[in-house]
Formats: structure tokens, sequence, C-alpha cells
């Protein structure tokens, strides 16, 4: 853990009649969204998601926000607001929840539902609190009033907080289809009735700042589908995130139209699908679903699978296909269809999966190739129309990376709200609001932690550099036995590598400058193992160096006897 501005000593404690704003993650980043309110001692949490790892974090399951802000201080949480049911919202909950059972958890009917699943698995029974637009809630001192948004999952919401020191609005992720395939559209006239009441500070989504206009609808896409459909004579796969049950519904109103059975493949699919249908979320004619047992027996070209993996996931199911190691073999003349837009750092991954399918003899239907995929976050155009209807007395630009922050923080000069009212901040930024005015006010410790298999937290950057290291580079060990009476060399030294590019045979240059140097040692009285260690590291590294350019871990072992 580090503070993110060095320059920044944690805050004062705050003012009593303040509104104090930490984010513990989603700024700077499009992840691990966890915003901490503080009022009259008390806290609320809006969203605790989960950042995917890339590349350079080698290993690494999950990445959680830093709880450390909220360490000694769990009990003075009154509730988790969860605005929907995305992973990047959610995805930490049960890692919060092992710290404190009993907190809260405020949402709507299908993200609670979704959650209580995902806690299921993870042996926890929440203490849920429903809710719906147009409901005001206390948690303490905080009113809670939630609005209906449009986003790319059902029932997400935005929330306004009220306190004595002014009203938030959380947008939470949001769009303005004017089209909604389930006639719920944005609450616009809500916002623009809380706008004439005073928003002091508005929090919202960044994502799409940079894109220009407003959002295609939805049901765009039931036409290019129903095209792909027909023209498909063998097997049709879709790959879409597992919670994106409009995708979904429109792939199986396809299906039904062009006399396909459906199988879901994935767990979280399989999952996730059931409890939406199961609430009426999803409707399903009666015999289109089918287990994937089934599918495989039936002619590819009565066969539609929906399955996880658009980002390119290295154990997800559409990955798995595409490096055939995967019961579902992809044949020559399959339809593949992502129907999902790229996170940004996943764009290798997923242009390796639709080269993997295509090599495989598929036809990989994409967003750059067809409309199979519009975006669940208003762009530029519906996010001044925002600012212009709520009228924020202070702007913060949140769930984006840097780019994202700073072109939504001009959106919000450009219509109005003064420069020195706008606050772009980062993770373990603290903000407060007072005297109708937000302003930094000092920072606290907010650093990544990792989720590596069963261990939370365990891992730290030195070992994530070490992994990078045996990744890109191999290691070699160096093994030494010395009498610890005399300090001389009784065994060795001997060499080994792997992964290192260097044949065994030419560390014959080197052993005799190693055995130099630990008998220079010996005859100079050191004895001491650590000191060995640290000789022999230095001398083969500046050999390799010098002959290969390359930078391997090397591992000496040095044995007393």
């Amino acid at each position: 853990m580090s503070y993110p501005h060095p320059e920044l000593a944690p805050p004062e404690p705050l003012a009593p009649d303040g509104l104090r704003v930490v984010a513990l993650g989603g700024l700077g980043e499009i992840g691990r969204n966890m915003t901490v309110f503080e009022y009259g001692g008390k806290l609320l949490i809006v969203d605790c998601g989960v950042l995917f790892p890339e590349a350079d974090q080698p290993g690494v399951d999950l990445i959680l926000p830093d709880f450390g802000y909220l360490e000694g201080r769990l009990d003075e949480v009154e509730a988790l607001v969860l605005t929907h049911a995305h992973e990047d919202h959610i995805g930490a909950v049960p890692y919060l929840l092992r710290q404190r059972e009993d907190i809260p958890l405020v949402g709507s009917k299908l993200t609670l539902a979704l959650v209580k699943s995902k806690l299921t698995e993870h042996r926890i029974t929440p203490q849920a609190v429903e809710v719906r637009e147009g409901q005001v809630h206390p948690f303490g001192p905080f009113d809670c009033e939630f609005f209906a948004v449009n986003h790319s999952i059902p029932d997400a919401l935005a929330v306004a907080i009220k306190t004595p020191a002014g009203t938030v609005l959380h947008t939470g992720d949001f769009k303005m289809d004017q089209l909604p395939l389930d006639g719920r559209l944005t609450d616009l006239a809500g916002f623009a009735r809380l706008g004439g009441e005073g928003v002091d500070l508005l929090l919202a989504d960044s994502t799409n700042a940079e894109v220009p206009g407003i959002v295609r609808p939805e049901r765009d896409i039931a036409p290019v589908l129903d095209e792909v459909f027909a023209y498909a004579d063998q097997r049709v796969i879709v790959a879409c995130f597992a919670s994106h049950v409009h995708r979904v519904q429109q792939v199986l109103d396809a299906a039904a139209d062009h006399e396909r059975k459906v199988a879901f493949v994935g767990r979280s699919m399989i999952r996730n699908m059931g409890v939406a249908r199961e609430l009426g979320y999803l409707r399903v004619p009666g015999g289109l679903l089918i287990d994937l047992r089934e599918a495989e027996e039936l002619p590819p070209d009565e066969v539609v699978l929906i399955s996880t993996g658009s980002q390119g996931e290295p154990m997800s199911a559409l990955s798995r296909m595409a490096g055939r190691d995967h019961p579902i073999r992809i044949a020559e003349g399959d339809t593949v269809i992502l129907a999902s837009s790229l996170i940004p750092g996943n764009e290798t991954a997923v242009y390796r999966v639709i080269n993997g399918l295509t090599r495989l003899g598929a036809r990989v239907v994409h967003k750059e190739s067809s409309l199979v995929h519009v975006s669940g976050h208003a762009p530029a155009g519906e996010l001044l129309y925002l600012l212009n209807l709520v009228k924020p007395r202070n702007f913060m630009p949140v769930h984006g990376e840097w780019r994202h922050l700073k072109a939504h923080a001009r959106l919000a000069s450009l219509t109005g709200v003064p420069r020195d009212r706008v606050v772009i901040a980062e993770d373990g930024l603290v903000v407060d609001l007072l005297d109708r005015k937000a302003s930094i006010a000092g920072a606290v410790p907010c650093g990544y932690v990792y989720v590596d298999g069963l261990t939370v937290g365990e891992v730290t950057e030195s070992q994530l550099k070490d992994r990078r290291i045996l990744g890109d580079e191999g290691f070699i060990s160096v093994i030494v036995v010395f009498d610890a009476s005399n300090g001389k060399v009784v065994g060795g030294p001997e060499i080994h590598s792997r992964g290192a590019g260097i044949e065994e045979a030419a560390f014959s240059g080197v052993l005799p400058k190693v055995a130099d140097a630990l008998d220079r040692a010996a005859a100079d009285g050191v004895s001491d193992a650590h000191a060995l260690r640290q000789l022999a590291r230095r001398v083969i590294g500046k050999w390799v160096s010098d002959n290969y350019r390359r930078r391997p871990m090397i591992i000496p072992v040095v044995v007393e006897v």
C-alpha cells in the first residue's frame, strides 16, 4: 500500500457539518468500483467491485479494493448500496462481508438475487434490503433516494444521498436508451426534479466521455442478429457477458425465429440466466432451452450456444474452444458472434481468440465488423444532457481511466460548472464537501489487493515483479556447499537453468569465476552464508549480462556443513 500522492497528508478529522467522499477503486481504472461516504461518524458504501488482472499481473485471479481505510470502522457502516449487478460493482462483496457479515446490502430485486447467488458459493447469507426506483430509504444519517437508469443489465439504479451537509447524486453506470427492451427509461424527470432541489455534488459515469453523440438503441441489434442467423448454415456460438440479460434475450428471440435450440455454456452464464428467468427478467419460449449434452447430439444447423468469454479470459469457454481445449470443437462453417465491447486492456487476448477461432474455420462476427453490440454507458452527448439537467454545484467524474475522467471534467466545465468546483480525484484521495464546496482534503493508503487462489492480500508487488522476471527471463540456480568452520567450498558450485535460454554446457565459462570468488572470500575470512549467496549472484549476473544481455532471476543456494 502507498499514498497515491506523497505530497498529501492524511486528512484532518471531518468537520461536524461536512460530508466526506473516498473512492477506494474505480478512479483511473475500469473496475474495482467502491466509494465510501462519511457523515456524523457513520459510513455509507456505494458498490464493491473487482478489477480483472492484466498480463503484467501473472497468477492473479482478481484485484479487490483496499479495505484498509475501513479497518476498525466496519461497525460504523450503515449499508452497502449496490447500483447494479456487474462484477466491477459487486464482485468484491463476499470479501467485504467476510470482515462483517451483517452489513445491509441494498439493491434492486435482480441485483440482490445475483449477489445472493454469488454469496451462496462463499457460504454467506446476507442481510438484504430490496429497493426500487422512486423509493426513499434512510440508512443512519443518509437518506437515499433511488432512480431508474438504463444500462446493459436490468434493474440498474442511481442513488441520491441526502445529508445535512448536502445532496450527492451517484449515477452508477447508465445510458439514455430511448427504446429500451424492457421499457425502463433512465429517469430524466427525476434527475431534473432533483437538480431543481439542488445537487451539491454529482458523481457520474465517465466510461464513454470521449465518445461523441448519443447511444444506439439496444433493439438495433435484433435485425443484425437475424441476418447473421439467416446466413449461418452450421452452429452459431454467441459470446457475451454473463449478466447481459437483454443481449441474451435478443439471441433467444433470434434462435426461436430460426428454429434453433439454445444451450448455455459457462457456469456464470447458466447461474445468472437461471436467476433472471426465475424472476421474470428473461422470457424463454417453451422447449427452446436444452443442455449442452443434448446440443452436441443435434445437427449443427439446429443449435445456438450462448457462452462466456467475450473478453478473451484464458479459462473461459470461448478461449478454450479457440485453443482446442473444450468439449465443443469448432468446425469449418461455424459462426461465432462476440456480442460485447472490449474492456480496455483486453484487446490482445480478444484478438488472439478471434484469430484462433478463424484459423479453425469459424466466421467471427464482432463489434468492428457488424452492429452486434451497443455500449451500456452514456457518450458525451448524453453526459452533457445530464449535467444540464442536474446543474450540480460541484462535479466529480468517476468510473473511468484518466483520459475518461479528464474528458468528462471538460464537459462539466462547458456546461458552466466552475473549474474550481470540478474535482478530478483518484483512488485514495479524500474529497470533503464543506459549505457546499468540494475539495481534496488529503489522501489515505489505497493499493491493489490481489486474490491468488484462496489467498487474499498475500501477493505483493515485489512478488509480482519476481513472477514477471521468471516469466520473461527464466531463472538460474547455483548450489554451493561450504565448510562453516573455515569457509572453504567443499561441494560445487553447480549451476542449472530453466527458461533462461542458456545451454547448461555454456556455464563452464562462469564456474571457475564463481569458484575463484568464493575462494577469495574464504581467504578473507568471509563465512556468512548470506554474503556468499550475494557474491555468487553478482558474479553470475555480470557474466550473463556481459555475454547474453539478459537478466534472469538468479537463485543461489548455499549449504553449510
